[in-house]
C-alpha cells in the first residue's frame, strides 16, 4: 500500500495533480501488477493536510511508531498558549447554543414571568429553569423528558440546570399548561413591545376550518378553502 500522485493537464495546459492511497493487485490475465484506488485525497492544492497527519499517527500507532509534524512543532514555539502535555480531556459540553437561547429568555421576559407565577404561588422548586431546559433541549436536539434529564443536560454547559431533578421536569410541565394562557398573553404583548408594533391583526394556520367573508378589506382578500372548495 502507498501514496499514488497521478496528474491530469487541462485544455490550458496548466497540470493537476491527485493523491490517492493504492496498493498494487496482479492482473489474473496479463499477470501485471495493477493499481487499485482504495481512496482518494482530492487535488494536491486543495489537500486537508491535517487528515493525512490524522492518518500517518493511526498507523504509526498500530506500527509502535512515533510520527513527528515539524509544523506543528514549529507553530508551538511561537509564544501562543498551549496545553500541558499531561492533560487529560474527560468530557466536552456545548456552550454558545445555550447562551444565545439564555440571551432571547431573558430579552423576552420569558423567564421573569415564570419567576413571578412560582413566587406569587410560593413556590420553591426551580421550574423556571426547568421549563427553559425543556424549551432549550426543543431548539437544539429535542428528545423526551427522560431523555433530556438522562443525556441532554450533561452534554450542554447550563450551570443553572444541572441539578434539576426529573419529577421537577414534570412538575414544570403541569404548571406551563395551568398558566398558559396567562404566559401566553405575556410573551405577546412582551414582544410586541420590544418590537415597537401596533398589533390590529393576528394570523393563524389551520388544516381543516375555512372562513367566508361578504367582502374585501385590506387584511382579507377572496381565497380558496384549504378544502378545495
Amino acid at each position: 500500500m502507498y501514496l499514488r500522485t497521478t496528474k491530469r493537464k487541462n485544455k490550458d495546459g496548466s497540470v493537476v495533480k491527485y493523491y490517492q492511497l493504492a496498493h498494487n493487485k496482479r492482473n489474473p490475465e496479463t499477470g501485471k501488477p495493477v493499481a487499485n484506488i482504495i481512496h482518494s485525497f482530492g487535488k494536491t492544492d486543495e489537500l486537508d493536510r491535517d487528515h493525512l497527519v490524522r492518518l500517518c499517527r493511526s498507523i504509526a500507532r498500530v506500527c509502535g511508531l512515533k510520527v513527528t509534524d515539524p509544523i506543528a512543532e514549529d507553530s508551538s514555539t511561537t509564544g501562543l498558549p498551549s496545553f500541558p502535555k499531561d492533560l487529560k480531556l474527560t468530557g466536552t459540553q456545548t456552550l454558545r447554543t445555550a447562551l444565545v437561547i439564555e440571551a432571547l429568555w431573558k430579552r423576552l421576559g420569558i423567564g421573569q414571568i415564570f419567576r413571578d407565577i412560582c413566587k406569587s404561588k410560593k413556590l420553591k422548586v426551580p421550574y423556571e429553569r426547568a421549563i427553559f431546559a425543556m424549551v432549550a433541549n426543543r431548539l437544539t436536539n429535542p428528545d423526551s423528558k427522560l431523555g433530556l434529564w438522562e443525556r441532554w443536560l450533561s452534554k450542554v454547559y447550563i450551570l443553572s440546570c444541572r441539578f434539576l431533578k426529573l419529577e421537577q421536569i414534570y412538575g414544570a410541565m403541569e404548571l406551563l399548561y395551568d398558566y398558559m394562557e396567562e404566559v401566553e398573553e405575556q410573551i405577546f404583548f412582551q414582544t410586541a413591545n420590544l418590537l415597537n408594533l401596533e398589533v390590529d391583526l393576528i394570523s393563524y394556520d389551520t388544516t381543516t376550518a375555512s372562513f367566508s367573508i361578504d367582502y374585501e378589506d385590506p387584511f382579507r382578500a377572496f381565497g380558496h378553502s384549504k378544502e378545495g372548495t
